[in-house]
């Protein structure tokens, strides 16, 4: 809103100084700060209104270390990440990019369904929340959406930098490195010196319309990436500020790509594939940034609140849409590498489990406990040791996947 108020002062009326809301640098900053202010600032307030509405946790005895001290916290919290991060995407971004439809379609639509999940579990006392095949449809439909409208929406193209041969300089001088815009269902391949993948290709055998039917692999991709990620941060909300803290990392390296992508002078420079209109996602993703920033005031240990699946489905659902729509989602294993850790551990240990009941008749495990974090509980190592190490590898894997840019 203020985007397009100051863009009216400007033009109608020549305000001195309106014209920095132009740029997307600024207005990412911006909402950057706006969105740590509400979330610390307002966060208190939630936390205790949620604290007289008495939507406390309830715990199941898994023997773990300090675990029932957390009896009666505060649950639902990812509300103050919600909205810590629409108000300021509402007052600084390009409503009409189709990126930022995306994207707040995809916060409201998580955000109800860990909404359902955790009234469910809080006010209906029942433990097991939104029945699990009412999660899934929920992540199934938000991929087919997503899938459908990057596919579909003519707002979403790529450029394509020129073979040197055909660059031209011309008539203001420059020279065009990209060509024309057009629809493309390419991603960017990490490591590779010509690091392109086109989905529809494994479509070829259908002939020279191949092209038409790619959104037939296309869509269910996307399925695939935001279910996983979503229940890949549903698995890390375990322990104090592991899930926001870690999230944190990844959305500031998916801030750097969106901004990278969307900008013809860095894309070229760094050889990236060229996105218009995607630059505008970095107003949104560093306020959804700074709103994480901000709950880790409360949720780091002891923590003051949980995020609930209200704020894990729906951090999962929008890195995953925002890695689809900078063509960067097969950097995920190794950016969520922490996410993908934790969902292997709970596959292996079911998986592992049952194959040796089956066998020997008695279940066995390859860890204490799943999810991951759970085992070095187990272990006694303090739930703070446990989160520190874990953000420390998160960094680690955040700097890796930044150097990929160059890497190949």
């Amino acid at each position: 809103m203020l985007y397009y108020l100051f863009q009216y002062l400007e033009n109608e009326f020549n305000l001195t100084g309106a014209s920095v809301f132009q740029f997307i640098t600024f207005r990412s900053a911006t909402a950057f700060i706006l969105s740590l202010l509400l979330s610390t600032i307002f966060g208190k307030r939630v936390i205790n209104y949620l604290r007289r509405l008495q939507v406390g946790e309830s715990i199941r005895d898994l023997g773990l270390q300090g675990q029932m001290q957390k009896a009666g916290t505060p649950t639902m919290g990812g509300v103050i990440i919600i909205l810590s991060t629409l108000i300021p995407v509402l007052l600084l971004a390009k409503l009409e990019n189709i990126y930022v439809i995306i994207l707040l379609i995809t916060t409201v639509w998580m955000g109800l369904i860990g909404f359902a999940d955790d009234y469910i579990k809080v006010f209906k006392k029942d433990k097991a929340g939104l029945k699990g095949i009412f999660k899934v449809i929920g992540q199934v439909g938000l991929g087919v959406i997503v899938g459908a409208m990057l596919y579909f929406s003519p707002s979403v193209t790529i450029k394509e930098q020129l073979p040197a041969d055909q660059q031209i300089v011309q008539q203001d001088g420059k020279r065009k490195v990209f060509g024309e815009a057009h629809k493309s269902t390419k991603t960017t391949v990490p490591f590779f010196k010509n690091n392109e993948l086109d989905y529809a290709k494994a479509l070829s055998f259908l002939g020279d319309d191949y092209r038409k039917y790619a959104w037939l692999i296309f869509i269910p991709i996307v399925i695939f990436i935001v279910t996983g990620v979503s229940n890949g941060a549903n698995l890390t909300d375990g322990i104090d500020g592991l899930a926001a803290g870690s999230s944190a990392i990844m959305v500031l390296v998916l801030a750097l790509f969106a901004w990278v992508s969307g900008n013809i002078v860095f894309a070229e420079y760094l050889d990236v594939m060229y996105i218009p209109n995607s630059g505008e996602m970095t107003v949104y993703i560093l306020a959804f940034a700074g709103a994480l920033i901000g709950f880790l005031w409360y949720n780091t240990y002891p923590a003051q609140v949980f995020m609930g699946d209200t704020g894990s489905l729906t951090i999962g659902g929008i890195i995953a849409v925002i890695a689809i729509a900078t063509r960067k989602e097969l950097l995920l294993p190794l950016l969520a590498g922490i996410f993908v850790v934790e969902n292997l551990s709970v596959i292996l240990q079911v998986g592992y489990f049952k194959y040796t009941k089956k066998k020997f008749g008695e279940g066995r495990r390859i860890f204490k406990m799943a999810p991951l974090h759970h085992h070095y509980q187990k272990l006694n190592y303090h739930e703070s040791k446990i989160v520190t190490r874990f953000w420390i590898v998160g960094i680690l894997l955040a700097v890796f996947t930044i150097v990929t840019l160059k890497l190949r």
